[in-house]
């Protein structure tokens, strides 16, 4: 994850920093204040709780490769992830959209100076019960079920109702209208996908990391046994047959219709810990981790082979 800082933040830093080097004038014992560098230090990051599989999967790798670095995760609501970025309870958020240009000005009003940085692009799953007769959707039948106006009757679960999942559901697919009233959130993911798997009149909404089977041993990854990841059709394609699962190569192509890009927002402004984070997700070795993880990597080029998926 990366990182900076505020102007003002930074340098109040750099003058602690500065008053605490020793000097002909200082006390003799006087101790000097951790130093913190792009491999070193001690961080708090709040993550997108539907990011969680693939952030910690580059924690691991990063605090392995760089054992004086100690970043401690938080994984929470989207909207959560953004007040603490603004409390600086968070130096670094990692979510699944870019900052508002409302967002952007209170930041600014507040002399916090904020960047931004795509790394990946992550999709949202539909699950629903093994036995469900409906494996094929379009969006427009995605619409009447999230606004209750679906033949069958559904209950819609997702992981948080303030989750990023929920915001776009809203933003994308029903502008200005509200969910319907069999809408409920529940504990986690893997809740959401315990209840989906019991249950053959729910629908689930949860980020793609979430649904695939860590133990396959398929190239292009297999879904988890216990629910039914739904093929999407878009409104706009006039192809009679294509449907599509989110499998990197179809989210790569855009032909997957629920494709979201995944950001990296900071508020630090020096080369620390954060830094060496961002460095991090961004080199070859964080981007091949994403690709790994069946995502797309929008920083180093993704070569799609031909492959047959089941």
């Amino acid at each position: 994850m990366m990182r900076f800082k505020s102007i003002l933040a930074t340098g109040i830093a750099g003058l602690s920093i500065s008053l605490a080097m020793p000097s002909c004038d200082s006390p003799k014992g006087e101790k000097e204040l951790p130093v913190e560098t792009t491999t070193k230090g001690n961080i708090k990051v709040s993550v997108d709780e539907s990011l969680m599989p693939v952030i910690a999967q580059q924690l691991t790798v990063f605090d392995s490769s760089y054992p004086e670095g100690h970043i401690h995760p938080v994984y929470t609501s989207e909207q959560q992830c953004f007040a603490d970025l603004f409390k600086d309870s968070a130096r670094l958020i990692v979510v699944t959209r870019d900052f508002t240009k409302a967002e952007k000005d209170a930041f600014e009003k507040n002399d916090i100076r904020i960047r931004s940085l795509s790394i990946a692009k992550d999709a949202i799953a539909v699950i629903v019960h093994p036995g469900s007769v409906d494996s094929f959707m379009t969006i427009g039948q995605l619409k009447q079920i999230l606004l209750g106006k679906f033949a069958r009757q559904y209950t819609v679960v997702f992981e948080n109702e303030k989750s990023s999942t929920v915001r776009y559901m809203l933003d994308s697919l029903i502008p200005g209208q509200k969910l319907s009233k069999q809408t409920f959130a529940i504990n986690n993911n893997d809740s959401l996908i315990d209840y989906v798997s019991k249950n053959e009149h729910a629908i689930g909404f949860i980020g793609v990391t979430h649904v695939y089977d860590p133990e396959s041993t398929v190239p292009e990854g297999s879904f988890k046994k216990q629910i039914q990841v739904v093929s999407l059709k878009d409104e706009n394609d006039t192809t009679v047959n294509d449907f599509y699962q989110p499998y990197q190569a179809w989210i790569a192509l855009k032909q997957y219709p629920l494709s979201r890009t995944m950001y990296f927002i900071t508020r630090d402004t020096y080369n620390g810990l954060g830094s060496g984070l961002a460095n991090f997700l961004t080199s070859q070795q964080g981007q091949l981790i994403f690709n790994k993880a069946r995502l797309v990597p929008l920083r180093v080029p993704l070569n799609l082979r031909p492959a047959e998926i089941k």
